[in-house]
């Protein structure tokens, strides 16, 4: 292929999950509803746990950084579904783009760190509870906070310059709702050894490293809780990080098997339509989840709304 300035692109065709014009409608209805009820539901937790001094404690306060970074990470990609629908254009710009695809790694990345800080809160919590107090001091949940944050930065701002350097060909057209990196990548016609490579590795440090992170908490955890002679004592211990423990398994669940089962779909559209479980769905349910599994949460949100 003759090497032209393909670079100079202004913007790129975002297929959807469906062209069929009778399907729109619904879409946006559901899309629509369900980005508000996402929105609505992490902002009150957030309030509730702002609120009430009693929920000021190291796991409601990585909870409510939780509720915020998904409400960022599905205000990335929903507006501008639902805009585009609505004035029946596929088309997003070249800038527009890559600022989506940064902060969609970004807030992604987040969410992958915050879920591994608080089960080291519930491991802490639970195996050393006369330390609890002194290893989860308000100056450690900052310095964890901001780790979280600085790697979510670094591994996005990458992805990002990485994906500055590539060359565009002339078909332009993502199979999908939002610019989906590995999508975007396979777009290009320059060299992308690179991008793939940081890529794999990006996935790994987001991926394995906490995911293995998490899953050791969660072994020390049950060891721990099958020691306790009462089956009281083994409930509230077991309680305390129920909520969580679902969020992990839902969050990673559907991750893992969009992205595990991509290499088996041929169809894009498919993995796009797989990939609204993890983008779009499971920050929605994270809300009820926590308000459901647990009564301070309760009791805070009632004490909101009167």
């Amino acid at each position: 292929m003759e090497s032209g300035n393909h670079t100079n692109i202004a913007e790129f065709i975002l297929l959807g999950l469906s062209e069929e014009a009778e399907l729109q409608p619904l879409l946006f209805g559901l899309f629509l509803s369900m980005y508000l009820v996402t929105f609505t539901g992490n902002l009150l937790i957030i309030l509730a746990i702002i609120k009430d001094s009693h929920l000021h404690t190291p796991m409601y306060f990585f909870l409510s950084n939780l509720s915020f970074s998904d409400m960022c990470f599905t205000s990335t990609t929903v507006p501008k579904m639902l805009m585009n629908i609505q004035m029946q254009t596929k088309v997003i710009a070249y800038e527009d783009c890559i600022t989506q695809m940064y902060f969609f790694i970004l807030f992604a990345a987040l969410d992958n760190f915050l879920l591994t800080v608080m089960a080291y809160d519930r491991f802490v919590a639970i195996c050393h509870p006369l330390h609890y107090t002194v290893i989860m001091n308000p100056r450690f949940c900052g310095l964890l906070l901001l780790a979280s944050w600085m790697l979510s930065f670094l591994v996005s701002l990458l992805n990002g310059l990485f994906v500055l350097r590539l060359s565009f060909c002339t078909k332009l057209e993502i199979s999908h709702f939002f610019c989906e990196l590995n999508q975007v990548i396979q777009l290009a016609c320059s060299d992308t050894f690179l991008n793939v490579l940081v890529m794999y590795l990006a996935s790994g440090l987001l991926c394995f490293i906490p995911l293995t992170g998490i899953l050791f908490s969660y072994m020390k955890i049950v060891s721990s809780i099958l020691k306790i002679s009462s089956a009281g004592g083994k409930y509230k211990a077991f309680s305390t990080c129920g909520s969580h423990l679902c969020v992990v398994s839902l969050f990673y669940g559907t991750l893992l098997a969009v992205y595990l089962s991509s290499a088996a779909i041929e169809s894009s559209r498919a993995t796009a339509i797989a990939s609204v479980m993890y983008t779009v769905a499971t920050p929605m349910l994270n809300p009820f989840i926590y308000s459901l599994r647990n009564k301070d949460i309760k009791q805070a949100l009632r004490k909101l709304v009167c």
